[in-house]
């Protein structure tokens, strides 16, 4: 059987950031050339980062991401890389869509590409095109109609893009109807909570569909909310993983397979779901036989809360980097929610660029105030105490709040302080909300909730708990001082604006609510689904109305990573002026 070795490249790219990551792809040519390798393959759009949004109905962006494409074509060979193929994403344009209404201006696509000789030798888009989820590609793309196959070394190599592997029919089966000895699909897949294991079986069970071996380049990093957790996976024709990448990782797997000949002759004509292949030979011959040196492995598996932790890390160190900023600020109160953000923060971006404020007001206990100082010296973040009690007293003089008002307005007082640190010093700041509190409103507008990126947004106070816990075993097994204190953890939640208050005062127990949550936010299950699952109705009824009452708060709160399946953001859009309520 022929042999090929195959680079493919887990890595990460910016949104916007063409020249950028053509470099990107120049570099790691050259690392896979080196290496012997005689396929190198990107992730999804990779010359524009994903995913691009509106900026693909821009007429200029488009244009740039193709002109990119054909430079670096030119680019590889003339560093005497051009016998070496590259698949690379990109953002094009179909040639032959008409424009009519309800088509997205311009007919943009999600496209591939194979480099060659200085050359595009083959150009194809994507077929399927997800409109569900965070996804509205219906939006900004028309799907291809072809079935693209490269001869590469005498072994025929079908190609998909990401969403052709997750729908039943397509490049599937018509890489089987092709006689393809391998399927490369190039990947932008974004994390959710045990998406790996569904993702492992999702490439088992199109390897065997597509009666050959599979190869899912999956991208790796961060773009706004979303995060790319890696994962690549390699499957023989019969579902078994050859070779599986680290989450959260930039890696080039460079693998040696043993692969069917290609038949004689180029295949033709129309295959499955009416795909056309466009077939091109870039080499015929086989390279000479050699010792296989690269032959797979699967890196170590996350436990479930590594993984999500992980996921945070990342999320919000693209988030940081990305944007170019170089330090965050954060408000410790030295409860679980800031002490984990801060343990987050200093991970991903180090401890000297995390800076803390504890800001006391006549209601902070001596306990958190220490706690917030605590989680400072264990971590080695910057952290300074900021008193808003004088702030409080004058606003007081002036507006004589009571009850509710005056509560918040020390919320504010802090945000007022935090912004107002952001604008002097230049740090960007963290808002500490979880899912749970967002859900039901139980947050203060301007206050707890300023900030540029909410990194635990998408994490229920249940997980936020568990998350805390997780990070201190994992130090504590290196032999490092575990970062948030014990008392963050184990006493009782409050957001002190008065005397002897507590969470439950005015939500139900966390590990109740966040169950309820769970099947109403993430799952869409309305009041009587809830109920029948053995929850009290009073106590639905109450959760429903302040989830579906707080919309107008969410909208205004900062992105934050993506965890679940429904995040509260781009995954769950909801009309504020709703006069629907479940069980009315």
């Amino acid at each position: 059987m022929p042999q090929l070795r195959v680079a493919l490249n887990q890595i990460d790219s910016r949104v916007g950031d063409i020249a950028g990551n053509a470099e990107t792809v120049l570099r790691r040519t050259h690392d896979a050339a080196q290496r012997g390798a005689h396929l190198v393959a990107f992730p999804e759009m990779m010359l524009t980062g994903y995913p691009v949004e509106d900026l693909a109905l821009r007429s200029s962006f488009v244009d740039a991401s193709r002109s990119a494409l054909v430079e670096l074509a030119k680019r590889l060979a003339e560093e005497g890389l051009g016998e070496l193929p590259v698949v690379v994403g990109y953002l094009g344009r179909s040639e032959n869509a008409r424009p009519r209404y309800g088509q997205p201006a311009g007919a943009p696509q999600n496209c591939a590409a194979v480099l060659h000789r200085g050359e595009v030798a083959l150009r194809f888009a994507k077929h399927h095109l997800p409109n569900y989820g965070v996804f509205d590609e219906f939006r900004y793309f028309v799907p291809g109609d072809t079935m693209p196959v490269i001869r590469v070394r005498g072994v025929d190599v079908a190609l998909a893009i990401c969403e052709d592997l997750w729908q039943d029919g397509g490049r599937v089966p018509a890489a089987r109807a092709a006689g393809a000895g391998l399927l490369l699909s190039v990947n932008a897949s974004p994390y959710e909570r045990d998406k790996d294991d569904t993702r492992l079986e999702l490439v088992r069970k199109r390897a065997r569909e597509a009666g050959c071996t599979l190869a899912y380049l999956a991208m790796v990093g961060g773009q706004d909310e979303l995060v790319f957790d890696g994962d690549t996976i390699v499957v023989d024709r019969d579902g078994e993983v050859i070779a599986r990448a680290p989450q959260f990782a930039e890696e080039t797997v460079l693998l040696d397979l043993d692969l069917p000949a290609a038949p004689d002759g180029a295949p033709s004509g129309e295959v499955a779901d009416g795909l056309e292949i466009r077939h091109v030979t870039l080499s015929a011959e086989p390279v000479a036989a050699y010792r296989a040196e690269h032959t797979g492995g699967e890196a170590e598996r996350l436990s479930d809360d590594a993984e999500v932790y992980g996921a945070l890390v990342t999320g919000l160190r693209a988030y940081v980097e990305k944007n170019g900023f170089r330090s965050v600020l954060i408000g410790l109160s030295g409860g679980i929610d800031s002490a984990l953000v801060a343990a987050i923060a200093c991970d991903a971006i180090g401890a000297g660029n995390v800076h803390g404020v504890s800001m006391p007001s006549a209601y902070s206990s001596d306990h958190s105030k220490g706690d917030a100082a605590e989680l400072a010296r264990r971590t080695g973040l910057n952290f300074r105490t900021v008193s808003i009690a004088p702030m409080f007293d004058a606003y007081m003089a002036s507006l004589s709040l009571t009850g509710l008002a005056e509560e918040n307005l020390q919320s504010r007082l802090r945000g007022v302080t935090l912004m107002g640190i952001s604008n002097q010093e230049g740090h960007i700041v963290l808002a500490p909300g979880n899912k749970s509190e967002l859900a039901v409103g139980y947050s203060t507008l301007y206050g707890d909730s300023v900030g540029a990126y909410g990194p635990i947004k998408d994490v229920y106070k249940t997980t936020v708990f568990r998350l805390a816990r997780w990070r201190n075993a994992d130090a504590a097994a290196r032999g490092e001082t575990p970062p948030i204190p014990e008392n963050s953890i184990s006493k009782p939640p409050s957001a002190e604006l008065r005397p002897g208050q507590v969470d439950t005062d005015s939500l139900p127990d966390y590990d109740v609510l966040d169950r309820v949550l769970e099947l109403y936010v993430d799952r869409d299950q309305g009041r009587e689904a809830i109920i029948a699952a053995g929850f009290d109705p009073e106590l639905v009824t109450r959760i429903l109305k302040l989830t579906d009452t707080a919309e107008y708060k969410r909208r205004q709160y900062p992105p934050g990573t993506k965890i679940s399946a429904k995040g509260f953001g781009k995954d769950r859009r909801l009309p504020i002026t709703n006069a629907w309520r479940e069980g009315s």
